[in-house]
Order: structure tokens, then sequence, then C-alpha cells
């Protein structure tokens, strides 16, 4: 069903990669929606955050400006595309640029787990450690059951440099084993 709907196909992709944690077919199904429909900014999203979870934070930010300026304004993509695009910069080693766009993605959606996970992260190896704990207790009361111990259940990072370096920043902003 849906080979040849683009959105399908970009919406699958993206449950397969995440939800699953499949990343090579959630890729493939995403890759075939942009052939589809070069002009889908959601499955540019998608592939974008795909891109991070496979280790490719700099690809990933060309996929996710690429959405961006297809749908600057889509009132369902806006956070989304704030928050993949500082989950790659703080994967890039870009710290403080993660940060900010992890300060803009909270103000659209300050109940996101995800946002608060990469504004915990950034802050914390960025220096600002004040910042990270915040986020971090704010991610703790709405997610008490979050742990070091359980991190890739929620994030499917395929490198374990990049499971290790996410880790680590959690930890220094109070992440409990």
């Amino acid at each position: 069903m849906g080979r040849d709907d683009a959105l399908a196909l970009g919406c699958g992709g993206w449950t397969l990669a995440h939800v699953a944690g499949d990343l090579d077919a959630g890729a493939a199904f995403i890759e075939r929606a942009l052939v589809l429909n070069p002009n889908l900014a959601a499955a540019w999203l998608f592939s974008g955050f795909v891109k991070i979870l496979l280790g490719e934070p700099e690809a990933a930010i060309e996929r996710i400006a690429h959405a961006i300026r297809l749908n600057p304004l889509c009132p369902f993509t806006a956070s989304r595309m704030k928050l993949t695009t500082a989950f790659a910069h703080f994967f890039a080693g870009r710290y403080n640029e993660a940060s900010l766009w992890a300060e803009d993605g909270i103000r659209e959606a300050p109940n996101s787990l995800t946002i608060l996970r990469v504004a915990a992260a950034s802050n914390a190896l960025g220096g600002q450690l004040e910042k990270a704990q915040e986020a971090m207790a704010r991610l703790r009361q709405l997610d008490p059951a979050f742990r070091v111990s359980n991190l890739t259940d929620r994030v499917p990072l395929r490198r374990q440099e990049d499971i290790a370096k996410f880790a680590e920043a959690l930890r220094k902003a109070g992440l409990p084993e």
C-alpha cells in the first residue's frame, strides 16, 4: 500500500526508523518518497532526522534546511524543523548553535521530550550547565522514567560514539543512570 504515495512512504519510513529502529528500511522508504515528490518538505525533514540517527549530521543539516526553504511556515513541522536542526548541530559538535535552535524549539513546543533532551545535552557540552539542568528538570518532570540506561529506547542512534556522546552530555545535565 502506498508504493506511489510520497507522504505515506515518508511517514512510514519515519515510523520504521524512529519507532521500530529499522534505520535502513526507514531511510529507503523516505528516499523513495523524495524521488516521487522532491517538494515534500515533511519527507526532507524525516530524511534529515534519519540522517542524524545514521550518524550523518552534516547531511541532516542540508536536508532540514531544504525542508525549511520548501515550507518555512508550516505549523505542523516548524518546531520539528528547529528540534531536528538542533539535534544535528549537537552531533556535529556545534553545541552553542544547537542550544540556540533548541531554545527556539522549546518556545514553540515546551513539552517536547526530544527538544528538551537536545537542549539539556547541548547546553551541558556547551558549558551552560544551569540551562542544561533546567532543561533536564523539565524533561524529568515530563518523563520521570527516562534514564541513561534506556536512552537508546527513546533515540535509536546507530553509532556507538553518538550514543556515548549523548549519554555523557545528558549525565552532565543530571540524567540518572
